[in-house]
């Protein structure tokens, strides 16, 4: 993946020294709200950014004027590839939210799919209840295109049957000499 830059932030793939960075927000309870899985331990932090900085998977967004990881992007090459389709998903350290840090991250990297990779479109999904993610989605210029009831789960109650949650789809189409 090439390296991104915006007015504020560097996009670029995970390297190993980003683990304690990583470590600061993926050990957060608050963080699993609408993700799945667990805090993290600082050697499974370790684990996560070696594995990360193998693959493309996973951007690192990197505070210009601090070289501080502030959070991740998601991005993949969605099944079946012919269909150059890609799903966006996002976690940021919670020290900043609400700066609209994801939002030129995420802005970034679609245009840079649709120019660059020659993506035809991006999908994204979340938990109705996390409106800052859906805020964030429609402020990008995604459209809101469907609603799936009982989706998933990532928890289960004291019982162990899962904890089922509704999901909203979304989706931009790079339609050609458009421009973003």
């Amino acid at each position: 993946m090439t390296k991104i830059q915006t007015d504020n932030l560097i996009i670029r793939n995970h390297v190993e020294s980003d683990w304690e960075n990583l470590y600061e927000y993926l050990s957060l309870p608050e963080t699993y709200e609408f993700e799945p899985g667990s805090p993290v331990t600082r050697e499974e932090a370790r684990k996560l950014t070696v594995d990360r900085s193998n693959g493309n998977d996973f951007l690192a967004v990197v505070h210009k004027n601090s070289n501080h990881m502030i959070g991740h992007l998601y991005f993949h090459l969605c099944e079946p590839e012919k269909f150059m389709t890609w799903e966006l998903g996002y976690i940021f350290n919670p020290d900043y939210h609400n700066q609209g840090y994801c939002t030129e991250a995420s802005s970034a990297l679609i245009d840079f799919a649709f120019r660059e990779l020659h993506a035809h479109k991006i999908v994204a999904f979340c938990n109705p209840a996390n409106i800052s993610s859906w805020k964030v989605l429609e402020k990008i210029g995604m459209e809101r295109e469907g609603f799936f009831r009982q989706k998933g789960f990532f928890k289960t109650d004291s019982q162990g049957n899962p904890i089922w949650h509704d999901c909203y789809a979304y989706g931009i189409v790079n339609v050609s000499g458009q421009n973003r």
